[in-house]
């Protein structure tokens, strides 16, 4: 309260009532750039769902700034922000503090709400605060707003409009406890009318109180497009980018927007697909297929005569079901023995070649070359002629075991086709071999 309050009362009325209760053109109204459109377009949405002004109309704010009265510069900010505030669904209120013709009064009145928020109801209701005085009960008015918002659901915004003078530290404490009882549920903005340092630190501390809002000027909100800026950090926020298949990936970028959980993916939201094969990696059982490599459903090679060698590495394709292959998918018959130099095969060999029995007959239209291999000791010639007797022999124990002699045929190779090193004893074992080659 102000040295003059205590002057004698009739003057105060006679001198404080005019100035105060002058009348002075409101600022023209700005053009409110369109927040709706943000909302419908979904890059924001409403992050508040009711809000509370709490205006002050104390003594101080009948007090002269930049030509005008603090109390109509005040009524003007919280005008403007009405016409600001997009369509949304809103629960406001309008509580004052001061307005009373007594010096020495310590008033809040709730003028506006707590009720479904209009444009227009908080318009007529801002023509009929007229008058600056009495003292300044700021705290008074935060608790009073504290009991006005008890009955509401969703988050709040309290924009407390003050100059900030003749106020101790109550306010902050008050906002403090406004804060204890809503929580996260609750933001406080102020808005400093005029230029006191005191005032505005004070409202800079009662802002900070509710650790979600801020403090300004009025002066620095006294554009259109400033005030937009504050609506829209009061009352709106960004829209979360939506994902939602969770892998972090936004929707509008997400390529493949149905990504099981946890699956890792790409910049584009896509499973990684780490050998390119078109399949995968969390669906691929052959995660290291060549690139150019025809794969199945299931991410690995093909393996058209299921002989358990892929298509790309088997060189012998074609393969009937049941025989024993290498790794380059041949049927080889490695454990194969002969006396040493000749064709005759020795009795241990006899079950290698009994297996083969049942898997020609289970093919009955199968055709096969019988062919005989040698390592590389001695002559080539020798060795050829050799390979050739001891396939020959195998064909001949085939069609003892009742395969149709028509179905077989023997060629020997020499040491011309080894699937092994020469210059060990155990690359030379290998070589010693007989195949069984399919014909068309």
């Amino acid at each position: 309260m102000t040295k003059h309050y205590f002057k004698a009362l009739f003057f105060v009325m006679i001198i404080a009532l005019p100035i105060s209760c002058a009348i002075q053109k409101p600022q023209t109204a700005l053009k409110a750039p369109d927040l709706s459109q943000k909302l419908q377009a979904g890059r924001y949405v409403q992050k508040v769902d009711n809000f509370m002004v709490i205006l002050d109309a104390s003594g101080s704010m009948s007090e002269p700034y930049k030509g005008r009265t603090k109390l109509n510069i005040a009524k003007d900010v919280v005008r403007r922000m009405n016409q600001m505030i997009s369509d949304m669904r809103l629960t406001g209120a309008l509580r004052t503090f001061g307005q009373s013709v007594w010096p020495l009064s310590k008033k809040t009145t709730l003028i506006y709400g707590l009720r479904e928020y209009t444009k227009e109801g908080l318009e007529e209701t801002l023509k009929t605060v007229k008058l600056a005085g009495g003292r300044s009960p700021s705290a008074l008015a935060i608790d009073a707003a504290s009991q006005d918002l008890r009955p509401t659901n969703g988050d709040i915004a309290v924009i407390m409009v003050s100059d900030g003078k003749e106020m101790d530290n109550a306010p902050v404490v008050a906002a403090e406890n406004m804060k204890g009882l809503f929580r996260d549920r609750l933001c406080i903005y102020t808005i400093l009318v005029g230029n006191d340092s005191a005032g505005k630190s004070l409202l800079e501390r009662v802002a900070r109180a509710g650790r979600c809002g801020f403090s300004v000027s009025a002066d620095r909100i006294s554009s259109s497009e400033d005030m937009a800026d504050f609506v829209e950090k009061v009352f709106l926020e960004k829209a979360q980018a939506m994902d939602s298949d969770g892998d972090g990936v936004r929707d509008d970028l997400d390529k493949c927007p149905k990504t099981p959980k946890r699956v890792k993916v790409d910049r584009f939201g896509c499973p990684i697909d780490t050998d390119d094969d078109g399949v995968y990696d969390h669906l691929d059982q052959c995660t290291n297929t060549p690139k150019g490599i025809r794969v199945d459903r299931k991410g690995c090679p093909h393996d058209s005569d299921g002989d358990g060698v892929y298509d790309y590495l088997d060189q012998c394709p074609g393969t009937p079901k049941g025989a024993k292959v290498n790794n380059k998918g041949c049927w080889v018959l490695e454990q194969i023995q002969f006396e040493t130099g000749k064709s005759t095969i020795k009795a241990q060999a006899y079950r290698v070649l009994d297996d083969v029995v049942p898997v020609l007959k289970r093919n009955p239209t199968l055709r096969v070359e019988i062919q005989g291999h040698t390592d590389n000791i001695g002559s080539e010639a020798s060795n050829r002629k050799l390979s050739e007797n001891r396939a020959r022999a195998v064909m001949e124990y085939l069609v003892k075991k009742g395969v149709q002699a028509e179905r077989l045929s023997a060629a020997g190779y020499g040491s011309s086709v080894p699937i092994a090193s020469n210059d060990t004893p155990q690359g030379r074992t290998r070589n010693r071999r007989v195949e069984l080659a399919p014909m068309p």
